[in-house]
């Protein structure tokens, strides 16, 4: 079987799993010319690599050349990124019915649950119109399930970041003191890494540190990153009076630095969405905090069991936040090398490139 696979871009963390695809299939990989900050892997890596032109904008967009595809006798089997903006994908799926012995699957978030009508209904149609689906999450499954979509062609993958190299990381570390070296208490460390953007709501974090002061419990908080909130977040630390319980740490590439940061937490919190952070820290063995509307979560926030991999607080809500630290914190107070364990478990058990090549080989026909 000959594999085409269509992707609109090739991220830097999907680097392992697309590797285990080129090796496992015989496969010919179409990516798209785009300009994002999102990091890209080297495409070298794979046995044969196309790039195609997108044309149009975020509202609606058209994959050069794509569409042809569909009448290339040496493919047989398509993977796709199925995205409802993309027009390509409407006349590639209407095709398809010409090409009976042809199999189209799709790789996609599936539902959020904050669509609009119209936009559920091109979704619905783009799905209903593939061989299978192939999810990152449960929660989606269901939502599409509910819509009467059959569950036979459905297939939950998970997501994935750099997990051997991130296990191997892992398996050599030990506790440090960087934590007390740094600001001189052994208050619980509260870690958020990633981007400082708006969308991440790491204003909340720090208004509920500075409502628990007042409750007098007191929390250290480390950011690692950087990004468009950095000032304003720093002023509102100035504000709070919380300046001796902040460290931005600022962006940090080396993992090995990432993992002692992250190990040595006690709770990442994460009160925007919280996608990939949660593999990040959860694969270092730290437990996450994130808001419980999960139509505005991405998918990895099914890694989160409740009071076993971490918590969900009242979205929107900082006190709701600050009173789901605090009793995390009373409910595994002495039980921080448990919790880290049960992190461990759950990475490695769902949310690795390993557990992802067994649902392709399952489903991918």
């Amino acid at each position: 079987m000959k594999l085409c696979i269509i992707y609109n871009t090739a991220p830097k963390y999907r680097e392992r799993i697309f590797s285990l695809i080129d090796e496992y299939y015989d496969c010919d990989w179409y990516f798209g010319y785009t300009k994002t900050d999102i990091k890209e892997m080297d495409t070298s890596v794979l046995k044969r690599v196309i790039y195609y032109k997108t044309i149009g904008n975020s509202r609606a967009s058209w994959q050069r050349g794509i569409v042809r595809l569909l009448f290339k006798k040496e493919y047989n089997t398509f993977l796709m990124l199925a995205e409802s903006r993309n027009l390509t994908i409407y006349l590639f799926l209407f095709l398809l019915r010409f090409f009976p012995n042809k199999r189209v699957y799709l790789w996609t978030h599936g539902l959020y649950g904050k669509e609009s009508s119209f936009e559920a209904k091109l979704k619905m149609w783009i799905y209903s119109h593939a061989s299978g689906v192939f999810l990152y999450g449960n929660y989606s499954k269901q939502l599409l399930m509910e819509k009467g979509f059959p569950e036979s062609r459905l297939f939950v993958i998970h997501n994935s970041l750099f997990y051997e190299r991130q296990k191997a990381i892992r398996d050599s570390i030990h506790p440090s003191d960087i934590y007390f070296r740094h600001f001189g208490n052994n208050n619980p460390v509260l870690i958020f890494i990633g981007r400082l953007t708006k969308v991440k709501r790491l204003d909340m974090l720090i208004n509920a540190v500075a409502l628990l002061k007042q409750w007098g419990c007191t929390y250290n908080i480390v950011f690692v990153g950087d990004g468009e909130m950095r000032q304003d977040l720093e002023y509102l630390v100035t504000k709070k009076d919380l300046a001796n319980n902040v460290w931005f740490y600022g962006a940090c590439y080396e993992e090995q630095t990432n993992a002692e940061l992250i190990y040595n937490a006690d709770l990442c919190v994460a009160p925007g969405n919280v996608g990939l952070t949660a593999m990040h820290t959860m694969v270092f063995g730290c437990p996450v905090i994130t808001h419980n509307d999960f139509k505005w979560q991405m998918p990895e926030f099914e890694a989160i069991i409740k009071g076993v991999t971490g918590d969900f607080f009242k979205y929107g809500d900082t006190e709701s936040l600050a009173e789901t630290i605090n009793d995390w914190f009373v409910l595994k107070r002495n039980k921080r090398e448990e919790v880290r364990q049960n992190c461990f478990k759950e990475i490695d058990t769902n949310w690795n490139p390993k557990f992802q090549m067994e649902i392709l080989k399952k489903y991918l026909k």
